[in-house]
């Protein structure tokens, strides 16, 4: 029987028209397929040793955590929102047709506002407000965010702005066709803009074999073209940065126009060059060399001294570029990680028979006992662990959860009661809460403690201009502690964390859900008040 593909995808209505766009073709290539709509990463550990899942990298979206997480098989995007660098394991499996590139202007009225010098925009792209004040220096640009129907909405609510930037391709897929919308053909696209992307994992040649099918080889040229101008400009850089390619089907020749801003718009450095299809390796390089050679770097990093920054901030974990992107950019941040984690060699006379009760409390235990053992080595009748994400990763890649509960407190006044064989085998880190297997012993419950990874504090000595500091564990905490003073804002990736806070802190902010994502939208709504 042929596999069904799973497609993932976001819930919003733009996410889920691209996903079924991608499953009508490959109906008429003859592949089944259903979609998965992938919920926000609140519902997602993003602790490093869940999202490696066997490969080494940094994963930053839901659908690539899915995906390597076995719960889907292909994801859809739209191609300007994915990082020129993919996760070890995922690939580019196919580029569907481009749609309309270009930016439009959505009116709020009327177009007398082109020659006033009051003009107001709204968008919440950085290219696009600099572009935009490249060209009219004395409007005022005001952020505007959220899913397309959203924006329009807030675009109609407002009573001052004249009107808002998208993108074409969106309104038309969602068939919406604003009465006056004005394209702007003038602005330089972002890079892939219009193009629809599919991910697959690198190893899986059936979903592979199928995406190729759907891929457009004239988009494909040109989005590859414009991605690399970017990855050679930007650095790990925030930059107002377009990126244009097309094949002239008459010369054969890929057209190539990009451009670099200062976040104010008012300096601008554009490259346009041409090269033969099929002799355009080296396009984007030349042209992000032109750019560099005319000030590019100097430019970026103009921009980056001049920000004004209302606060520094201190992730207790490494961030990726794009979590730190969600950031204001009026919030400095810096990062390194606390905690360092390195797995024990657990003997194997501990697994030499079943073992009818294991306890596994973290995800890191999972990753621990899975680094030791092959999951058909391992013998567990029954498995109880803490949290659903734990359980996730438990079922995933061991075998089915007999409990979870909420915390370890929980677990133990459960086993106290239910168990019937009253021993268990607790797989734990050399530093552990011990409240699980004190409250055990005291139930007369013999607990076989196995050491299978070793939580190790690894400290940075902060600066005073440090005024608040991220936490995602207990151990964190007690790794900054050696180094550090308690007077800064401590935002805590939950209540867990945030209990052992208050210990020491003055102020300490709990986020609405145990993600990263969570406490970076806490300290964005903290220092905006």
């Amino acid at each position: 029987m042929q596999k069904i593909i799973r497609i993932g995808t976001r819930e919003s209505q733009l996410a889920l028209w691209q996903a079924n766009k991608v499953r009508t073709e490959l109906a008429e290539f003859g592949y089944e397929s259903i979609l998965v709509p992938i919920k926000s990463l609140g519902d997602i550990v993003l602790d490093k040793p869940l999202y490696e899942l066997g490969v080494t990298g940094v994963f930053t979206k839901s659908l690539d955590i899915a995906m390597l997480n076995g719960d889907i098989d292909i994801a859809v995007h739209s191609l300007k929102d994915v990082p020129t660098a993919l996760p070890e394991g995922i690939v580019q499996a196919a580029v569907l047709k481009r749609g309309n590139y270009n930016d439009v202007l959505v009116l709020k009225g009327n177009e007398e506002f082109f020659g006033t010098p009051n003009g107001i925009i709204a968008t919440g792209s950085l290219r696009r407000k600099a572009m935009w004040l490249n060209r009219y220096p004395t409007h005022k640009v005001e952020g505007l965010r959220g899913n397309v129907n959203t924006r329009l909405q807030k675009l109609e609510d407002s009573e001052t702005w004249n009107g808002a930037i998208f993108a074409a391709a969106g309104l038309e897929r969602l068939g919406i066709n604003p009465e006056g919308a004005i394209d702007l053909s003038w602005m330089i696209s972002a890079p892939g803009q219009g193009a629809i992307m599919i991910t697959a994992l690198e190893k899986d040649n059936f979903v592979l074999d199928a995406c190729e099918q759907l891929n457009h080889h004239e988009t494909k040229v040109c989005v590859g073209v414009e991605r690399e101008f970017l990855r050679l400009l930007e650095g790990g850089c925030t930059a107002p940065i377009g990126a244009l390619a097309y094949v002239n089907s008459k010369t054969e020749e890929v057209n190539f126009k990009g451009v670099l801003l200062s976040k104010d718009g008012s300096k601008k450095i554009k490259v346009e060059k041409t090269a033969k299809l099929g002799n355009h390796k080296f396009l984007a390089k030349d042209c992000a060399d032109y750019v560099i050679n005319r000030g590019g770097k100097e430019l970026m990093l103009e921009d980056d001294e001049n920000q004004s920054k209302i606060a520094s901030i201190y992730s207790t974990k490494k961030l990726s570029e794009l979590q730190k992107e969600t950031l204001s950019e009026a919030i400095g941040i810096e990062d390194s990680d606390f905690i360092k984690i390195r797995f024990n060699r657990i003997p194997a006379k501990v697994i030499k028979n079943e073992i009818e009760n294991v306890i596994i409390t973290s995800q890191n235990g999972v990753e621990a006992v899975l680094n030791s053992f092959t999951k058909n080595e391992l013998k567990f009748k029954n498995i109880y662990c803490v949290g659903r994400r734990t359980k996730k990763l438990i079922e995933n890649r061991i075998g089915k959860v007999t409990k979870v509960a909420k915390n370890a407190k929980t677990l133990a006044e459960y086993l106290s009661k239910e168990l019937e064989n009253k021993e268990v085998t607790y797989f734990c880190s050399n530093l552990r809460m011990d409240i699980l297997p004190a409250y055990l012993k005291t139930h007369s419950i013999v607990v076989n403690e196995v050491e299978a990874y070793k939580t190790m504090l690894s400290p940075e000595t902060l600066s005073d201009e440090i005024s608040g500091v991220l936490f995602y564990s207990p151990s964190g905490i007690e790794s900054y502690l050696q180094e550090n003073n308690t007077k800064k804002v401590a935002f805590c990736i939950g209540e867990t964390t945030a209990q052992v806070a208050r210990k020491h802190f003055d102020t300490v902010e709990v986020a609405n859900m145990p993600s990263v994502e969570s406490v970076l939208e806490l300290v964005n709504t903290y220092f905006s008040k």
